[in-house]
């Protein structure tokens, strides 16, 4: 029998609405952890899981890390001459593993960096440079300049597209969010073995009882020993959650799309009230990433920055204004305002391995 496979099906609506996001840290059996709290059989959501990751519902299922600790990141934005954007946009999609959204975007007005069209997430790992990193990508696909953008704290961060399309605007969590700030920890070899067989993409036929024993004889490491490096490290800060990502910018086998505008929300709040603003904004409900990132002059002075997906233009403006009014009723003054729409996107995790970094790095510079 074919099970179903759209995400709005009501069996993997319950599903998605917890493994989209809400499986924080690591979790030893995180299937029946979705199970217990989505209220569906453990056996359902494992072949249902498995049946939409087949299918492409879902784009991917894997232990998420806070790579913003483990490596050097930043947002990149791109000018970028018209006529060769397009071959760049391929180029770091396919051919730098450390690029990992990449997406075109555009303004509905020209406004201060609108002709920034590129923009990358990029992470370098450490004892690497970022700057040399973007100067060698720009070298290979003749963009003019680039814009560094590190985040200096994190608000929000998670997806959980299904559980947000309900949405009201102006709904928002009873506090401020708190910003978690951006250090970077250094790891053993061994902490690294157990974190690169922890990250990696779950294929279908992984989807089943105790994933992690498999992942624990890939680190060459005992179970029980995986499992405490595991714990440690979502102590440290350095796991994220266990996530079911949905593939959000293509439609499915039969056209169903879960999004179809993602929205980066741009605000310039004076200097010193960059926390404050970012809690006030990033306790939306609608938000899947709120930063304070430093933007330049080139974007009037921006440092806080937002990301909203939908399907509707009208909706998600309107999500806008009622974060503008929040601000407005704090007294949080905004100089600049500001949306880049996002359009053709690749989206894939960034590689954040020393060893593959050097490997990457000496091909490169050979070509």
């Amino acid at each position: 029998m074919m099970l179903p496979v759209e995400h709005n099906d009501a069996i993997n609506a319950k599903i998605l609405a917890i493994s989209e996001d809400k499986i924080e840290g690591f979790v030893r059996e995180p299937f029946e952890e979705a199970a217990s709290r989505s209220g569906v059989e453990v056996d359902v959501v494992m072949a249902r899981i498995a049946a939409m990751l087949r299918a492409g519902t879902i784009r991917r299922v894997r232990q998420t890390l806070l790579a913003t600790n483990l490596a050097q990141g930043a947002l990149v934005a791109w000018k970028t001459p018209e006529d060769k954007i397009d071959a760049a946009f391929d180029w770091m999609s396919q051919r730098d593993p450390f690029s990992g959204h990449v997406v075109l975007r555009s303004t509905d007005t020209v406004s201060a960096g609108s002709d920034y069209k590129l923009w990358t997430t990029v992470k370098v790992p450490q004892g690497f440079s970022l700057e040399a990193h973007c100067e060698l990508l720009a070298k290979k696909v003749g963009s003019e300049r680039f814009r560094l953008m590190p985040a200096k704290g994190i608000f929000t961060l998670g997806v959980g597209h299904v559980r947000r399309k309900t949405i009201a605007p102006g709904s928002k969590a009873d506090q401020p969010a708190k910003m978690i700030p951006v250090q970077t920890v250094s790891l053993t070899k061994r902490e690294w073995n157990v974190l690169q067989a922890l990250k990696r993409e779950f294929a279908p036929e992984e989807i089943k009882a105790s994933p992690w024993v498999a992942r624990a004889s890939e680190a060459g490491v005992s179970v029980e020993e995986f499992y405490r490096v595991a714990e440690e490290l979502t102590a440290r800060k350095i796991i994220g959650r266990f996530s079911t990502f949905l593939e959000h910018v293509k439609p499915s086998a039969t056209g169903v799309r879960v999004t179809r505008f993602n929205a980066l929300f741009h605000w310039a709040v004076p200097h010193g009230r960059e926390i404050e603003a970012g809690g006030e904004v990033g306790r939306h409900h609608i938000l899947t990433h709120c930063y304070w990132r430093e933007a330049g002059l080139e974007f009037k002075n921006v440092n806080i920055m937002a990301v909203a997906h939908g399907t509707n233009k009208q909706l998600l403006l309107d999500h806008k204004a009622a974060i503008d009014r929040h601000l407005h009723s704090c007294d949080i003054p905004v100089s600049y305002t500001n949306v880049f729409w996002g359009g053709r996107s690749e989206i894939k995790p960034s590689e954040i391995s020393p060893q593959i970094y050097r490997d990457w790095l000496t091909q490169q510079l050979k070509s």
